[in-house]
């Protein structure tokens, strides 16, 4: 039966994770044309480059607390973000981590997961693929196996980021956060109802998991295709993301592709921020038009009001992000 994640469970991530990350900086938004007023969370400057690393440290501190820690070490499927962070955590504890990719990871992820140390087998095209030899691997071997998202452990450590940007902004109205799996998800919005804050949870049009969850009234398997596809494209929700998605404090709005990649270069051009699509998927939601007649697109901020946008990832190729000439 699925447990409900509780705001009790992220402060015990954040109490246990204490000087083990490095705290989310925010920053305001120079005023422009908007009515609202705009800061962005800057955790695709945490370690390894993603919120990931909050979880994977939750996860693996509290198994070698409970020594549960086999020694055949920890292992993970994922899509790039929550492998690093696996790595990076399972290094810092002295532990081996065997990690699985599918085929189609950006080059730029699995050559930072060789250079944690971390043993690194590529199968399939999709994360699902991915996660079966994960699975059939940590059975043969007895290697503890974590999960990109759908963990408790993992959830909570992704919620303590909310706490950190609640301690910066404590007016804050609205988190906005790009969705997948729902760990990163599942945690802030749970951390965030408990201070009276609203989540707004964003999916690309062609990765939507927790919308389809939402709709279907359970979890159910959806198709990937999305220029975000290598962080978001987990082909169903976690139980505990929608449990967190169906409370009233909670929006889920959708983007297109066209509009996640005008976000992720508006970010660099405008600001010098070189993030992935997924972070630029947040950010998508306020910019994104709103089809004639669709209530699921994009989200709108009232005016005044305060909305922090979670940049939450950095691991991606920046050459796209610059013209391949320049003049003088």
């Amino acid at each position: 039966m699925h447990t409900p994640l509780t705001y009790a469970d992220i402060k015990t991530a954040a109490d246990r994770i204490a000087g083990q990350v490095r705290p989310v900086t925010v920053t305001e938004a120079e005023p422009g044309n908007e009515p609202y007023r705009l800061h962005f969370a800057l955790e695709h400057m945490q370690h390894t480059g993603s919120f990931k690393a909050r979880g994977a440290r939750n996860f693996l501190l509290a198994h070698q607390e409970d020594g549960t820690l086999p020694a055949a070490g920890v292992t993970i499927a994922s899509g790039g973000n929550a492998g690093l962070a696996c790595a990076w955590a399972a290094l810092r504890q002295g532990v081996r981590a065997t990690v699985f990719l599918p085929a189609t990871a950006p080059k730029v992820k699995a050559d930072k997961l060789v250079g944690y140390g971390a043993e690194v087998r590529l199968v399939g095209t999709e994360y699902a693929e991915a996660l079966a030899a994960c699975e059939s691997f940590a059975a043969e071997t007895g290697a503890l196996a974590s999960h990109a998202y759908d963990h408790p452990l993992i959830a909570a450590g992704a919620g303590t980021l909310l706490d950190e940007i609640h301690d910066r902004i404590p007016d804050l109205d609205t988190v906005v956060v790009a969705v997948g799996g729902g760990g990163l998800f599942a945690g802030v919005a749970t951390a965030a109802r408990h201070h009276g804050i609203r989540t707004v949870a964003v999916e690309p049009e062609h990765c939507r998991a927790l919308d389809a969850a939402l709709r279907a009234g359970h979890p159910v398997d959806v198709t990937v295709d999305s220029v975000a596809a290598d962080s978001l494209g987990a082909r169903r929700a976690s139980a505990t993301a929608l449990a967190a998605a169906q409370h009233d404090a909670v929006r889920t709005v959708l983007v297109p592709d066209t509009e996640i990649i005008r976000a992720r270069r508006a970010l660099w051009d405008d600001r010098r921020l070189a993030v992935e699509h997924a972070a630029a998927t947040a950010l998508a939601a306020l910019t994104a038009p709103d089809p004639k007649g669709a209530t699921d697109h994009g989200y709108r901020p009232a005016p005044g009001e305060k909305v922090c946008v979670v940049l939450c990832g950095a691991n991606t190729d920046p050459t796209d992000l610059t013209p391949t000439t320049e003049t003088a």
